[in-house]
Protein backbone atom coordinates (compact mmCIF):
# COMPACT_ATOMS: atom_id res chain seq x y z
CA UNK A 1 0.00 0.00 0.00
CA UNK A 2 1.38 3.41 -0.96
CA UNK A 3 2.17 6.05 1.62
CA UNK A 4 2.63 9.78 1.44
CA UNK A 5 4.29 12.33 3.72
CA UNK A 6 3.73 16.08 3.78
CA UNK A 7 5.74 18.90 5.34
CA UNK A 8 3.84 22.19 5.65
CA UNK A 9 2.44 24.58 8.23
CA UNK A 10 -0.23 25.75 5.77
CA UNK A 11 -3.49 24.24 7.07
CA UNK A 12 -5.31 25.01 3.83
CA UNK A 13 -2.72 23.22 1.72
CA UNK A 14 -2.68 20.26 4.11
CA UNK A 15 -6.46 19.96 3.72
CA UNK A 16 -6.08 20.08 -0.07
CA UNK A 17 -3.48 17.30 0.00
CA UNK A 18 -5.69 15.15 2.23
CA UNK A 19 -8.53 15.52 -0.27
CA UNK A 20 -6.17 14.70 -3.13
CA UNK A 21 -4.89 11.45 -1.62
CA UNK A 22 -8.28 10.39 -0.23
CA UNK A 23 -9.08 8.42 -3.36
CA UNK A 24 -5.62 6.89 -3.69
CA UNK A 25 -4.25 3.75 -2.02
CA UNK A 26 -2.25 4.45 1.10
CA UNK A 27 -2.17 6.84 4.05
CA UNK A 28 -0.81 10.35 4.53
CA UNK A 29 1.43 11.45 7.40
CA UNK A 30 1.84 15.18 7.89
CA UNK A 31 4.49 17.26 9.65
CA UNK A 32 3.25 20.71 10.57
CA UNK A 33 6.30 22.90 10.05
CA UNK A 34 7.34 25.66 7.63
CA UNK A 35 10.99 24.58 7.61
CA UNK A 36 13.00 21.40 7.16
CA UNK A 37 15.38 19.52 9.46
CA UNK A 38 19.11 19.23 8.92
CA UNK A 39 18.88 15.45 8.79
CA UNK A 40 16.38 13.59 6.59
CA UNK A 41 16.21 10.85 9.23
CA UNK A 42 14.44 13.34 11.51
CA UNK A 43 11.48 12.86 9.16
CA UNK A 44 12.06 9.33 7.89
CA UNK A 45 12.62 8.11 11.44
CA UNK A 46 9.11 9.29 12.37
CA UNK A 47 7.36 7.41 9.57
CA UNK A 48 5.41 4.28 10.41
CA UNK A 49 3.61 1.64 8.39
CA UNK A 50 4.22 1.01 4.72
CA UNK A 51 7.32 2.32 2.90
CA UNK A 52 7.18 5.96 1.87
CA UNK A 53 6.68 6.63 -1.83
CA UNK A 54 5.86 10.34 -2.19
CA UNK A 55 7.21 13.22 -0.08
CA UNK A 56 5.30 16.47 -0.65
CA UNK A 57 6.95 19.77 0.32
CA UNK A 58 4.49 22.60 0.95
CA UNK A 59 4.38 26.09 -0.56
CA UNK A 60 5.49 27.74 2.69
CA UNK A 61 8.95 26.11 2.63
CA UNK A 62 11.91 28.07 1.30
CA UNK A 63 12.76 26.75 -2.19
CA UNK A 64 16.52 26.78 -1.58
CA UNK A 65 16.12 24.71 1.58
CA UNK A 66 13.69 22.36 -0.18
CA UNK A 67 16.19 21.81 -3.02
CA UNK A 68 18.98 20.93 -0.61
CA UNK A 69 16.73 18.62 1.38
CA UNK A 70 15.47 16.93 -1.78
CA UNK A 71 19.04 16.25 -2.94
CA UNK A 72 19.73 14.48 0.37
CA UNK A 73 16.54 12.41 0.03
CA UNK A 74 17.49 11.49 -3.55
CA UNK A 75 20.86 10.22 -2.35
CA UNK A 76 19.65 8.40 0.77
CA UNK A 77 16.24 7.15 -0.43
CA UNK A 78 16.40 7.11 -4.23
CA UNK A 79 13.03 5.44 -4.82
CA UNK A 80 11.08 8.17 -2.95
CA UNK A 81 9.51 10.78 -5.25
CA UNK A 82 9.78 14.34 -3.95
CA UNK A 83 7.10 16.81 -5.06
CA UNK A 84 7.80 20.51 -4.44
CA UNK A 85 4.97 23.05 -4.31
CA UNK A 86 6.33 26.30 -5.77
CA UNK A 87 5.77 28.65 -8.68
CA UNK A 88 7.71 27.10 -11.59
CA UNK A 89 10.41 29.19 -13.26
CA UNK A 90 13.08 28.02 -15.73
CA UNK A 91 15.83 28.40 -13.11
CA UNK A 92 13.83 26.60 -10.40
CA UNK A 93 12.86 23.79 -12.80
CA UNK A 94 16.54 23.21 -13.69
CA UNK A 95 17.60 23.28 -10.03
CA UNK A 96 14.75 20.92 -9.09
CA UNK A 97 15.77 18.44 -11.78
CA UNK A 98 19.36 18.47 -10.52
CA UNK A 99 18.13 17.95 -6.93
CA UNK A 100 16.15 14.88 -7.94
CA UNK A 101 12.72 16.44 -7.44
CA UNK A 102 10.11 14.50 -9.36
CA UNK A 103 7.60 17.30 -9.96
CA UNK A 104 6.94 21.00 -9.40
CA UNK A 105 3.36 21.86 -8.46
CA UNK A 106 2.11 25.47 -8.67
CA UNK A 107 0.54 26.58 -5.34
CA UNK A 108 -2.74 27.45 -7.08
CA UNK A 109 -3.20 23.91 -8.46
CA UNK A 110 -6.66 22.42 -7.96
CA UNK A 111 -7.32 19.30 -5.94
CA UNK A 112 -7.76 17.24 -9.11
CA UNK A 113 -4.53 18.61 -10.56
CA UNK A 114 -2.65 17.92 -7.35
CA UNK A 115 -3.95 14.35 -7.33
CA UNK A 116 -2.65 13.86 -10.87
CA UNK A 117 0.81 15.11 -9.83
CA UNK A 118 0.83 12.77 -6.83
CA UNK A 119 -0.32 9.79 -8.90
CA UNK A 120 2.52 10.34 -11.37
CA UNK A 121 5.02 10.63 -8.52
CA UNK A 122 3.66 7.44 -6.95
CA UNK A 123 3.93 5.54 -10.24
CA UNK A 124 7.55 6.67 -10.60
CA UNK A 125 8.32 5.57 -7.04
CA UNK A 126 6.80 2.15 -7.67
CA UNK A 127 8.91 1.70 -10.78
CA UNK A 128 12.12 2.68 -9.02
CA UNK A 129 11.33 0.56 -5.97
CA UNK A 130 10.66 -2.50 -8.13
CA UNK A 131 14.12 -2.10 -9.65
CA UNK A 132 15.87 -1.44 -6.33
CA UNK A 133 17.60 -4.07 -4.15
CA UNK A 134 15.34 -5.55 -1.43
CA UNK A 135 17.22 -3.71 1.34
CA UNK A 136 16.11 -0.39 -0.13
CA UNK A 137 12.54 -0.97 1.06
CA UNK A 138 13.58 -1.09 4.68
CA UNK A 139 15.57 2.10 4.31
CA UNK A 140 12.56 4.29 3.60
CA UNK A 141 9.73 2.84 5.65
CA UNK A 142 8.58 0.33 8.18
CA UNK A 143 9.40 2.63 11.06
CA UNK A 144 7.77 2.53 14.48
CA UNK A 145 5.66 5.07 16.29
CA UNK A 146 6.15 6.30 19.84
CA UNK A 147 4.40 4.17 22.46
CA UNK A 148 3.34 6.37 25.39
CA UNK A 149 1.68 4.69 28.38
CA UNK A 150 0.10 7.06 30.90
CA UNK A 151 0.62 5.48 34.31
CA UNK A 152 0.00 5.90 38.00
CA UNK A 153 0.45 3.45 40.88
CA UNK A 154 -2.66 4.97 42.51
CA UNK A 155 -6.11 5.54 41.02
CA UNK A 156 -8.10 8.75 41.06
CA UNK A 157 -5.32 11.10 39.93
CA UNK A 158 -6.77 12.01 36.52
CA UNK A 159 -4.80 9.54 34.43
CA UNK A 160 -7.57 8.99 31.86
CA UNK A 161 -8.19 12.72 31.52
CA UNK A 162 -4.52 13.33 30.81
CA UNK A 163 -4.34 10.41 28.36
CA UNK A 164 -7.34 11.61 26.35
CA UNK A 165 -6.08 15.19 26.22
CA UNK A 166 -2.59 14.04 25.26
CA UNK A 167 -4.02 12.04 22.35
CA UNK A 168 -6.19 14.94 21.20
CA UNK A 169 -3.23 17.33 21.42
CA UNK A 170 -0.95 14.99 19.47
CA UNK A 171 -3.57 14.69 16.75
CA UNK A 172 -3.10 18.40 16.07
CA UNK A 173 0.55 17.61 15.31
CA UNK A 174 -0.24 14.41 13.40
CA UNK A 175 -3.90 14.11 12.33
CA UNK A 176 -5.15 10.52 11.88
CA UNK A 177 -1.78 9.23 13.13
CA UNK A 178 -2.73 8.84 16.80
CA UNK A 179 -4.45 5.90 18.49
CA UNK A 180 -5.60 5.94 22.12
CA UNK A 181 -5.78 2.50 23.73
CA UNK A 182 -7.71 1.86 26.95
CA UNK A 183 -5.82 -0.88 28.81
CA UNK A 184 -7.65 -0.31 32.07
CA UNK A 185 -9.45 -3.46 30.97
CA UNK A 186 -11.91 -3.76 33.83
CA UNK A 187 -12.96 -0.19 34.51
CA UNK A 188 -11.63 1.88 31.61
CA UNK A 189 -13.25 5.27 30.99
CA UNK A 190 -11.79 6.32 27.63
CA UNK A 191 -15.13 5.71 25.86
CA UNK A 192 -17.05 7.93 28.27
CA UNK A 193 -14.22 10.48 28.37
CA UNK A 194 -14.59 10.93 24.61
CA UNK A 195 -18.37 10.37 24.48
CA UNK A 196 -17.95 7.30 22.25
CA UNK A 197 -20.11 4.23 21.79
CA UNK A 198 -17.63 1.73 20.37
CA UNK A 199 -18.83 -1.30 18.46
CA UNK A 200 -15.58 -3.18 19.15
CA UNK A 201 -13.07 -3.25 21.97
CA UNK A 202 -9.62 -4.46 22.94
CA UNK A 203 -11.08 -7.96 23.32
CA UNK A 204 -12.10 -8.02 19.65
CA UNK A 205 -8.72 -6.68 18.58
CA UNK A 206 -6.76 -9.40 20.38
CA UNK A 207 -9.18 -12.15 19.34
CA UNK A 208 -9.21 -11.49 15.60
CA UNK A 209 -6.60 -10.86 12.88
CA UNK A 210 -4.42 -7.78 13.37
CA UNK A 211 -3.13 -7.29 9.84
CA UNK A 212 -3.09 -3.77 8.38
CA UNK A 213 -6.45 -4.15 6.66
CA UNK A 214 -8.24 -5.56 9.72
CA UNK A 215 -6.65 -3.39 12.39
CA UNK A 216 -8.68 -0.23 11.88
CA UNK A 217 -11.96 -2.13 11.92
CA UNK A 218 -11.46 -2.52 15.67
CA UNK A 219 -10.89 1.21 16.20
CA UNK A 220 -13.46 3.92 16.83
CA UNK A 221 -12.80 7.26 15.12
CA UNK A 222 -13.24 10.49 17.06
CA UNK A 223 -14.01 14.00 15.82
CA UNK A 224 -10.53 15.18 16.82
CA UNK A 225 -8.92 12.90 14.16
CA UNK A 226 -7.74 10.28 16.62
CA UNK A 227 -8.67 6.61 16.81
CA UNK A 228 -9.69 4.95 20.06
CA UNK A 229 -9.51 1.30 21.05
CA UNK A 230 -11.73 1.07 24.09
CA UNK A 231 -11.86 -1.34 27.01
CA UNK A 232 -14.41 -4.20 27.03
CA UNK A 233 -17.86 -3.32 28.32
CA UNK A 234 -17.93 -6.35 30.62
CA UNK A 235 -15.19 -6.20 33.30
CA UNK A 236 -15.07 -10.02 33.34
CA UNK A 237 -13.71 -9.97 29.77
CA UNK A 238 -10.40 -8.65 31.10
CA UNK A 239 -9.49 -12.19 32.14
CA UNK A 240 -9.76 -13.31 28.52
CA UNK A 241 -7.03 -10.91 27.39
CA UNK A 242 -3.53 -12.31 27.82
CA UNK A 243 -0.34 -10.32 28.23
CA UNK A 244 1.02 -11.91 25.07
CA UNK A 245 -1.94 -10.69 23.02
CA UNK A 246 -1.60 -7.20 24.50
CA UNK A 247 2.08 -7.19 23.58
CA UNK A 248 1.32 -8.26 20.00
CA UNK A 249 -1.42 -5.62 19.70
CA UNK A 250 0.80 -2.77 20.86
CA UNK A 251 3.57 -3.93 18.54
CA UNK A 252 1.20 -3.85 15.59
CA UNK A 253 -0.27 -0.46 16.48
CA UNK A 254 3.23 1.00 16.79
CA UNK A 255 3.99 -0.16 13.26
CA UNK A 256 0.89 1.63 11.91
CA UNK A 257 0.56 4.82 13.99
CA UNK A 258 2.95 7.64 14.75
CA UNK A 259 1.72 7.90 18.35
CA UNK A 260 0.20 5.12 20.47
CA UNK A 261 -1.14 6.61 23.73
CA UNK A 262 -2.12 3.99 26.31
CA UNK A 263 -4.30 4.61 29.34
CA UNK A 264 -3.19 1.92 31.77
CA UNK A 265 -4.82 0.53 34.89
CA UNK A 266 -3.51 1.73 38.28
CA UNK A 267 -0.56 -0.19 39.68
CA UNK A 268 1.97 -2.45 38.00
CA UNK A 269 -0.13 -5.38 36.87
CA UNK A 270 0.92 -7.84 34.17
CA UNK A 271 -0.75 -5.87 31.36
CA UNK A 272 1.04 -2.71 32.46
CA UNK A 273 4.39 -4.50 32.49
CA UNK A 274 3.69 -5.91 29.02
CA UNK A 275 2.99 -2.37 27.85
CA UNK A 276 6.24 -1.06 29.29
CA UNK A 277 8.22 -3.58 27.26
CA UNK A 278 7.21 -1.66 24.13
CA UNK A 279 7.17 1.87 25.58
CA UNK A 280 9.37 4.59 24.14
CA UNK A 281 8.09 7.06 26.75
CA UNK A 282 6.10 6.96 29.95
CA UNK A 283 3.92 9.68 31.46
CA UNK A 284 3.79 9.32 35.24
CA UNK A 285 0.85 10.99 36.94
CA UNK A 286 0.55 11.70 40.64
CA UNK A 287 -1.63 13.88 42.79
CA UNK A 288 -0.55 16.28 45.49
CA UNK A 289 -1.12 13.84 48.32
CA UNK A 290 1.33 11.68 50.24
CA UNK A 291 -0.10 8.23 49.24
CA UNK A 292 0.10 9.15 45.56
CA UNK A 293 3.66 10.47 45.84
CA UNK A 294 4.84 7.45 47.81
CA UNK A 295 3.19 5.14 45.31
CA UNK A 296 5.06 6.86 42.47
CA UNK A 297 8.34 6.59 44.35
CA UNK A 298 7.81 2.85 44.88
CA UNK A 299 6.79 2.32 41.27
CA UNK A 300 9.88 4.05 39.93
CA UNK A 301 12.14 2.05 42.24
CA UNK A 302 10.57 -1.29 41.27
CA UNK A 303 10.78 -0.61 37.55
CA UNK A 304 14.35 0.57 37.82
CA UNK A 305 15.27 -2.70 39.54
CA UNK A 306 13.55 -4.59 36.72
CA UNK A 307 15.31 -2.41 34.10
CA UNK A 308 11.93 -1.51 32.62
CA UNK A 309 12.02 2.28 32.78
CA UNK A 310 11.73 3.79 29.27
CA UNK A 311 14.41 6.28 28.30
CA UNK A 312 11.94 9.17 28.01
CA UNK A 313 10.14 9.99 31.26
CA UNK A 314 7.53 12.72 31.78
CA UNK A 315 6.32 13.37 35.34
CA UNK A 316 3.01 15.19 35.74
CA UNK A 317 1.63 16.52 39.01
CA UNK A 318 -2.12 16.84 38.62
CA UNK A 319 -4.58 18.87 40.70
CA UNK A 320 -1.73 20.93 42.16
CA UNK A 321 -2.85 23.09 45.05
CA UNK A 322 -0.78 25.41 47.25
CA UNK A 323 -3.03 24.51 50.16
CA UNK A 324 -2.28 20.78 49.91
CA UNK A 325 0.35 20.89 52.65
CA UNK A 326 3.19 19.69 50.40
CA UNK A 327 5.06 21.44 47.59
CA UNK A 328 6.35 20.39 44.21
CA UNK A 329 9.85 20.53 45.69
CA UNK A 330 8.76 18.03 48.34
CA UNK A 331 7.50 15.70 45.61
CA UNK A 332 10.75 15.96 43.64
CA UNK A 333 12.80 15.26 46.75
CA UNK A 334 10.71 12.18 47.50
CA UNK A 335 10.62 10.58 44.05
CA UNK A 336 14.19 11.59 43.17
CA UNK A 337 13.37 12.96 39.69
CA UNK A 338 12.20 16.39 38.49
CA UNK A 339 8.56 17.21 37.87
CA UNK A 340 8.06 18.16 34.22
CA UNK A 341 4.46 19.37 34.10
CA UNK A 342 2.29 20.92 36.81
CA UNK A 343 -1.47 20.95 36.23
CA UNK A 344 -3.26 23.19 38.74
CA UNK A 345 -6.59 22.29 40.22
CA UNK A 346 -9.26 23.53 37.85
CA UNK A 347 -13.03 23.86 37.75
CA UNK A 348 -13.05 23.56 33.97
CA UNK A 349 -11.41 20.13 33.84
CA UNK A 350 -14.14 18.17 35.70
CA UNK A 351 -16.81 19.94 33.64
CA UNK A 352 -15.06 19.01 30.40
CA UNK A 353 -14.61 15.41 31.56
CA UNK A 354 -18.29 15.09 32.49
CA UNK A 355 -19.28 16.47 29.07
CA UNK A 356 -17.01 13.99 27.29
CA UNK A 357 -15.16 16.82 25.56
CA UNK A 358 -11.41 17.02 26.34
CA UNK A 359 -10.09 20.44 27.29
CA UNK A 360 -7.72 20.50 24.31
CA UNK A 361 -10.63 19.77 21.98
CA UNK A 362 -12.82 22.51 23.40
CA UNK A 363 -10.20 25.26 23.23
CA UNK A 364 -10.82 26.30 26.84
CA UNK A 365 -8.55 29.05 28.11
CA UNK A 366 -7.41 27.80 31.46
CA UNK A 367 -4.05 27.24 33.20
CA UNK A 368 -4.63 23.47 33.08
CA UNK A 369 -5.03 23.66 29.29
CA UNK A 370 -1.69 25.47 29.04
CA UNK A 371 -0.08 22.72 31.09
CA UNK A 372 -1.57 20.01 28.88
CA UNK A 373 -0.27 21.79 25.78
CA UNK A 374 3.20 21.86 27.31
CA UNK A 375 2.95 18.11 27.83
CA UNK A 376 1.99 17.63 24.17
CA UNK A 377 4.94 19.79 23.07
CA UNK A 378 7.33 17.33 24.73
CA UNK A 379 6.43 14.83 22.00
CA UNK A 380 6.94 17.15 19.05
CA UNK A 381 9.66 15.88 16.66
CA UNK A 382 13.08 17.09 17.77
CA UNK A 383 13.74 19.09 14.63
CA UNK A 384 10.45 20.90 15.22
CA UNK A 385 11.51 22.09 18.68
CA UNK A 386 14.47 24.21 17.68
CA UNK A 387 14.68 27.71 16.24
CA UNK A 388 14.16 27.15 12.52
CA UNK A 389 16.13 30.27 11.64
CA UNK A 390 19.26 28.47 12.79
CA UNK A 391 18.15 25.00 11.84
CA UNK A 392 18.90 24.32 8.21
CA UNK A 393 22.49 23.83 7.11
CA UNK A 394 23.42 23.14 3.52
CA UNK A 395 24.42 19.53 2.98
CA UNK A 396 27.78 18.84 1.34
CA UNK A 397 28.29 15.70 -0.72
CA UNK A 398 31.74 14.23 -1.28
Amino acid sequence: MSRYALVTADAGFEHLVRLAVAGLPGLLQSFQADYLPTDVDDIFGQLVGDPLEVLILGPDLKPEEALTFASVVDAAHPHVSVVLTATPTPDLALAAMRAGIRDLVPPETSMEGLRAHIERARAAAETRRAAAPPADDAAAGGGRGRVIPVMSPKGGVGKTTIATNLAVGLAKLAPLSVVLVDLDLQFGDVASGLMLTPERSVLDAVSGPVDSLSLKTYLTPHDTQIYALCAPRNPADADRITTGSVSDLIDRLASEFRYVVIDTSPGLGEHVLATLEHATDVVWVCGMDIPSVRGLKSGLEILEELHMLPENRHVVVNMADRKAGITVQDIEATIGVPVDIILPRSRQLPLATNRGVPVLQDGIRDPVAKGLRRLVERFRPQWDERDHKQLHRRAVFQ
